[in-house]
């Protein structure tokens, strides 16, 4: 077996698409993904699960419809399961999410910011 770290900052190197998370690793059914983001992202929720924001780096703010949080570099977050949300970086963003394999990044919503499952780096 290779025993190696996750070298986040090599990791973002590896990518410049934004709204787009890759999946770094994965722990039972939970995967942690990183992703650049930058602007608005979409109302969304995600019925069956929780999701949490970790950031690494920048500042976000995530709406909800009666209030909003901001999670700065170093902070983390966790949006209930069927909360309503949405995400949005003034700035770029880098973040680490959990939440379980195979759950989209826009929730039930879908269209255009929806990100393929499962990319690796």
């Amino acid at each position: 077996m290779s025993y190696q770290t996750i070298n986040f900052n090599k990791k973002f190197a590896l990518f410049n698409e934004q709204w787009q998370p890759r999946v770094v690793a994965e722990m039972n059914d939970y995967q942690f993904k990183i992703v650049k983001l930058e602007g608005d992202f979409v109302w969304h929720d995600h019925k069956n699960t929780d999701e949490t924001f970790i950031v690494l780096e920048g500042v976000l703010r995530i709406d909800f419809r009666d209030g909003k949080v901001h999670i700065a570099a170093g902070e983390m977050f966790v949006v209930p399961k069927g909360v309503e949300h949405k995400p949005h970086a003034e700035h770029e963003v880098k973040l680490l999410l959990i939440e379980p394999r195979g759950v989209p990044n826009t929730g039930h919503e879908g269209g255009d910011r929806t990100a393929e499952n499962d990319v690796w780096i």
